[in-house]
């Protein structure tokens, strides 16, 4: 849902106030996988659960369906506030959903100062669905499970047209 709000002198702004669907919950949680025991992912980051990650997550830990669950929602959160605060562009479902799954992924300052936040802010959509995947890269290499995550993401943004 997006309200349209006007200033005075920057025309009509957009306030986004989305929840996640169902549909960008799977896609998360299919991309992240679900592991009970905490892991180095690719980048080194100890990981656990849906892709959990922070200081509270180290070799050896355990947790529950439930706590991942709790954990999957909390961090989702904050992707999602951030994709309402930073798209000042009306988008539709599936466009938010994409940008959360992103956003989850690589994080809210990622999406901030990205080429993909400039295109869809400038409703260059096709030029936005482009971006998704340059982003598939760890260490200067392309990783298969990323570049396949980010087609997903730039085929669920693009499915809105």
């Amino acid at each position: 849902m997006a309200t349209v709000a006007y200033s005075n002198n920057a025309g009509p702004a957009v306030t986004n106030a989305f929840t996640y669907s169902d549909a960008g919950l799977s896609l998360t949680k299919t991309f992240e996988g679900l592991q009970l025991t905490a892991y180095a992912d690719q980048g080194g980051v100890w990981t656990i659960g849906y892709g959990h990650t922070g200081p509270g997550v180290f070799a050896g830990l355990t947790i529950t369906q439930q706590q991942a669950d709790v954990f999957l929602q909390s961090d989702v959160a904050g992707s999602v506030a951030c994709v309402n605060k930073l798209v000042t562009a009306a988008v539709v479902q599936c466009q938010f959903d994409a940008l959360v799954d992103f956003t989850f992924n690589l994080g809210c300052a990622s999406l901030a100062n990205s080429t993909l936040l400039r295109a869809v802010n400038a409703g260059d959509f096709a030029g936005a669905a482009n971006e998704f995947l340059r982003w598939d890269h760890v260490g200067g290499m392309v990783i298969p499970g990323l570049l396949r995550r980010r087609q997903a993401e730039a085929q669920m943004f693009s499915s809105a047209s």
